[in-house]
Protein backbone atom coordinates (compact mmCIF):
# COMPACT_ATOMS: atom_id res chain seq x y z
CA UNK A 1 0.00 0.00 0.00
CA UNK A 2 1.02 3.50 -0.59
CA UNK A 3 1.02 5.93 1.98
CA UNK A 4 -0.21 9.35 1.34
CA UNK A 5 3.20 10.84 1.98
CA UNK A 6 4.36 8.71 -0.70
CA UNK A 7 1.72 9.69 -2.91
CA UNK A 8 2.62 13.37 -3.02
CA UNK A 9 6.09 12.45 -3.97
CA UNK A 10 5.96 10.64 -6.79
CA UNK A 11 5.03 11.74 -9.80
CA UNK A 12 1.90 10.17 -11.57
CA UNK A 13 1.23 8.05 -14.32
CA UNK A 14 -0.33 10.61 -15.79
CA UNK A 15 2.40 13.05 -15.85
CA UNK A 16 4.97 10.36 -16.59
CA UNK A 17 2.49 9.00 -19.89
CA UNK A 18 2.79 12.90 -20.71
CA UNK A 19 6.36 12.98 -20.59
CA UNK A 20 6.72 9.94 -22.71
CA UNK A 21 4.94 11.86 -25.73
CA UNK A 22 7.20 15.02 -25.62
CA UNK A 23 9.97 15.59 -28.08
CA UNK A 24 12.26 17.44 -26.40
CA UNK A 25 13.63 18.35 -29.83
CA UNK A 26 11.11 19.95 -31.34
CA UNK A 27 9.90 21.53 -27.57
CA UNK A 28 6.51 20.04 -28.33
CA UNK A 29 4.33 16.85 -28.21
CA UNK A 30 4.85 13.97 -30.39
CA UNK A 31 1.44 13.82 -32.82
CA UNK A 32 -0.96 10.63 -31.00
CA UNK A 33 -4.35 10.48 -32.14
CA UNK A 34 -6.80 12.34 -29.77
CA UNK A 35 -8.62 8.99 -28.67
CA UNK A 36 -5.37 7.70 -27.70
CA UNK A 37 -3.87 10.40 -25.80
CA UNK A 38 -7.28 10.97 -23.50
CA UNK A 39 -7.79 7.39 -23.52
CA UNK A 40 -3.87 7.19 -21.97
CA UNK A 41 -4.12 9.40 -19.27
CA UNK A 42 -7.89 8.40 -18.41
CA UNK A 43 -6.26 4.61 -17.60
CA UNK A 44 -3.07 6.66 -16.23
CA UNK A 45 -6.02 8.30 -13.94
CA UNK A 46 -7.47 4.90 -12.95
CA UNK A 47 -3.85 3.34 -12.20
CA UNK A 48 -3.05 5.88 -10.28
CA UNK A 49 -6.54 5.96 -7.75
CA UNK A 50 -5.79 1.29 -8.25
CA UNK A 51 -2.18 2.22 -6.48
CA UNK A 52 -3.77 4.30 -4.11
CA UNK A 53 -5.92 1.20 -3.26
CA UNK A 54 -8.82 3.63 -4.06
CA UNK A 55 -10.57 1.17 -7.08
CA UNK A 56 -10.58 -1.77 -7.82
CA UNK A 57 -11.90 -4.57 -10.66
CA UNK A 58 -13.36 -7.59 -10.95
CA UNK A 59 -14.25 -9.22 -14.80
CA UNK A 60 -17.44 -7.11 -15.60
CA UNK A 61 -16.97 -3.79 -13.12
CA UNK A 62 -14.26 -1.30 -12.17
CA UNK A 63 -15.04 0.46 -8.85
CA UNK A 64 -14.47 2.09 -5.29
CA UNK A 65 -12.80 0.36 -2.30
CA UNK A 66 -12.04 3.20 -0.34
CA UNK A 67 -13.61 7.12 -0.22
CA UNK A 68 -10.86 8.47 1.61
CA UNK A 69 -9.37 11.66 -0.81
CA UNK A 70 -6.18 10.56 -1.81
CA UNK A 71 -4.85 14.63 -1.90
CA UNK A 72 -4.04 15.09 -5.42
CA UNK A 73 -7.07 17.66 -6.97
CA UNK A 74 -6.99 15.58 -10.14
CA UNK A 75 -7.08 11.92 -8.86
CA UNK A 76 -9.84 13.02 -6.02
CA UNK A 77 -11.89 15.07 -8.88
CA UNK A 78 -11.88 11.55 -10.71
CA UNK A 79 -12.82 9.54 -7.38
CA UNK A 80 -15.38 11.22 -6.95
CA UNK A 81 -16.44 11.38 -10.97
CA UNK A 82 -16.80 7.51 -9.72
CA UNK A 83 -18.53 7.81 -6.73
CA UNK A 84 -21.01 9.92 -7.90
CA UNK A 85 -22.47 7.22 -10.46
CA UNK A 86 -24.70 4.60 -8.12
CA UNK A 87 -24.53 1.69 -10.70
CA UNK A 88 -21.52 -0.11 -11.25
CA UNK A 89 -19.66 0.48 -14.55
CA UNK A 90 -17.09 -1.42 -16.57
CA UNK A 91 -13.39 0.00 -16.75
CA UNK A 92 -14.15 0.62 -20.60
CA UNK A 93 -17.24 3.02 -19.71
CA UNK A 94 -15.24 4.39 -17.41
CA UNK A 95 -12.14 5.52 -19.70
CA UNK A 96 -14.33 7.13 -21.82
CA UNK A 97 -16.20 9.06 -19.24
CA UNK A 98 -13.01 10.38 -17.60
CA UNK A 99 -11.18 10.63 -21.11
CA UNK A 100 -13.99 13.26 -22.59
CA UNK A 101 -15.32 14.47 -19.47
CA UNK A 102 -12.55 15.81 -17.88
CA UNK A 103 -12.09 19.04 -18.83
CA UNK A 104 -8.39 20.13 -20.05
CA UNK A 105 -7.11 16.98 -19.21
CA UNK A 106 -3.68 16.90 -20.78
CA UNK A 107 -3.27 20.94 -20.02
CA UNK A 108 -3.69 20.48 -16.47
CA UNK A 109 -1.17 17.44 -16.33
CA UNK A 110 1.54 20.09 -17.89
CA UNK A 111 0.72 22.49 -15.81
CA UNK A 112 1.79 20.00 -12.54
CA UNK A 113 5.04 19.08 -14.73
CA UNK A 114 5.29 23.10 -14.76
CA UNK A 115 4.75 23.54 -11.09
CA UNK A 116 7.05 20.80 -10.24
CA UNK A 117 9.49 22.25 -11.90
CA UNK A 118 10.59 19.19 -14.48
CA UNK A 119 9.22 21.14 -17.52
CA UNK A 120 8.90 25.07 -18.60
CA UNK A 121 7.12 26.75 -20.93
CA UNK A 122 9.09 28.84 -22.64
CA UNK A 123 8.44 30.83 -26.07
CA UNK A 124 5.88 28.39 -26.65
CA UNK A 125 8.07 25.30 -26.53
CA UNK A 126 7.85 22.83 -23.96
CA UNK A 127 11.37 21.98 -22.15
CA UNK A 128 12.89 19.88 -19.83
CA UNK A 129 14.59 21.85 -16.53
CA UNK A 130 17.43 19.70 -16.02
CA UNK A 131 19.74 18.57 -19.03
CA UNK A 132 20.54 15.23 -17.15
CA UNK A 133 16.67 14.22 -17.75
CA UNK A 134 16.10 13.44 -13.59
CA UNK A 135 12.94 14.59 -12.13
CA UNK A 136 13.91 16.40 -8.53
CA UNK A 137 11.02 15.44 -6.23
CA UNK A 138 9.46 17.19 -3.18
CA UNK A 139 11.83 15.00 -0.62
CA UNK A 140 15.03 15.18 -2.66
CA UNK A 141 15.13 12.40 -4.30
CA UNK A 142 15.41 11.83 -7.98
CA UNK A 143 14.42 9.39 -10.52
CA UNK A 144 15.22 8.61 -13.64
CA UNK A 145 13.16 9.95 -16.78
CA UNK A 146 10.45 7.31 -17.73
CA UNK A 147 11.63 6.40 -21.26
CA UNK A 148 15.37 5.99 -20.09
CA UNK A 149 14.44 3.85 -17.13
CA UNK A 150 11.06 1.48 -18.92
CA UNK A 151 13.98 1.07 -21.76
CA UNK A 152 16.21 -0.44 -19.19
CA UNK A 153 13.73 -2.95 -17.77
CA UNK A 154 12.25 -4.63 -21.45
CA UNK A 155 16.26 -4.30 -22.10
CA UNK A 156 18.16 -5.54 -18.72
CA UNK A 157 14.81 -8.23 -18.46
CA UNK A 158 14.62 -7.04 -14.76
CA UNK A 159 11.99 -7.64 -12.52
CA UNK A 160 9.67 -4.76 -12.46
CA UNK A 161 8.30 -3.44 -9.81
CA UNK A 162 4.10 -2.57 -9.88
CA UNK A 163 4.86 0.81 -11.41
CA UNK A 164 6.78 0.16 -14.15
CA UNK A 165 4.35 -2.63 -14.97
CA UNK A 166 1.30 -0.64 -15.08
CA UNK A 167 3.00 2.15 -17.11
CA UNK A 168 4.51 -1.05 -19.60
CA UNK A 169 0.93 -1.74 -19.98
CA UNK A 170 -0.58 1.62 -20.63
CA UNK A 171 1.90 2.55 -23.08
CA UNK A 172 1.16 -0.75 -25.16
CA UNK A 173 -2.68 -0.78 -24.94
CA UNK A 174 -2.71 2.49 -26.19
CA UNK A 175 -0.58 1.90 -29.20
CA UNK A 176 2.54 4.39 -27.85
CA UNK A 177 5.36 1.98 -28.06
CA UNK A 178 6.81 3.66 -30.59
CA UNK A 179 7.85 6.80 -27.84
CA UNK A 180 9.87 3.75 -25.94
CA UNK A 181 11.04 2.18 -28.77
CA UNK A 182 12.64 2.51 -32.76
CA UNK A 183 10.76 0.37 -35.23
CA UNK A 184 14.10 -2.28 -35.53
CA UNK A 185 13.74 -2.75 -31.76
CA UNK A 186 10.19 -4.25 -31.74
CA UNK A 187 10.81 -7.76 -32.42
CA UNK A 188 13.18 -7.68 -30.11
CA UNK A 189 11.31 -6.72 -26.97
CA UNK A 190 7.50 -7.10 -27.89
CA UNK A 191 7.52 -10.36 -25.79
CA UNK A 192 9.13 -9.03 -22.82
CA UNK A 193 6.60 -6.00 -23.11
CA UNK A 194 3.81 -8.34 -23.04
CA UNK A 195 5.49 -10.71 -20.43
CA UNK A 196 5.46 -7.11 -18.08
CA UNK A 197 2.11 -6.14 -19.09
CA UNK A 198 0.18 -8.80 -17.74
CA UNK A 199 1.39 -8.62 -14.58
CA UNK A 200 -0.85 -6.56 -13.25
CA UNK A 201 -4.18 -7.60 -12.49
CA UNK A 202 -6.55 -4.25 -12.64
CA UNK A 203 -3.81 -3.25 -15.58
CA UNK A 204 -4.94 -5.99 -17.43
CA UNK A 205 -8.50 -5.23 -16.91
CA UNK A 206 -7.93 -1.71 -17.89
CA UNK A 207 -5.42 -2.67 -20.83
CA UNK A 208 -8.38 -4.93 -22.14
CA UNK A 209 -10.90 -2.22 -22.37
CA UNK A 210 -8.70 -0.53 -24.11
CA UNK A 211 -8.53 -2.63 -26.74
CA UNK A 212 -11.87 -2.84 -26.62
CA UNK A 213 -12.53 0.83 -27.37
CA UNK A 214 -9.85 0.79 -30.04
CA UNK A 215 -11.08 -2.05 -31.96
CA UNK A 216 -14.78 -0.19 -32.13
CA UNK A 217 -13.14 3.29 -33.33
CA UNK A 218 -11.64 1.32 -35.97
CA UNK A 219 -14.38 -0.49 -36.62
CA UNK A 220 -16.43 2.54 -37.00
CA UNK A 221 -14.10 4.26 -38.85
CA UNK A 222 -13.67 1.27 -41.36
CA UNK A 223 -17.33 1.45 -41.61
CA UNK A 224 -17.72 5.18 -42.22
CA UNK A 225 -15.27 5.04 -45.13
CA UNK A 226 -17.27 2.15 -46.32
CA UNK A 227 -20.04 4.11 -46.37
Amino acid sequence: MITQCEEMTMLTFAEEILLLTLDDKKGDFRPLHEQAMRTALAGALLMDLAMADRIDTDLQHLFVINTDPVGDPLLDETLGRLRAVQDRQNAAYWLNEIAWQTENLRPRVLQRLVDRGVLKVEDRKILWVFAQRRYPLIDDREVKEVRARLRELIFNKEIPDAREAVLIGLVHACGMIDTLFEEHELPQVMPRVMEVARLDLIGREVDRAIRDIFMAMTSYNVHTIAE
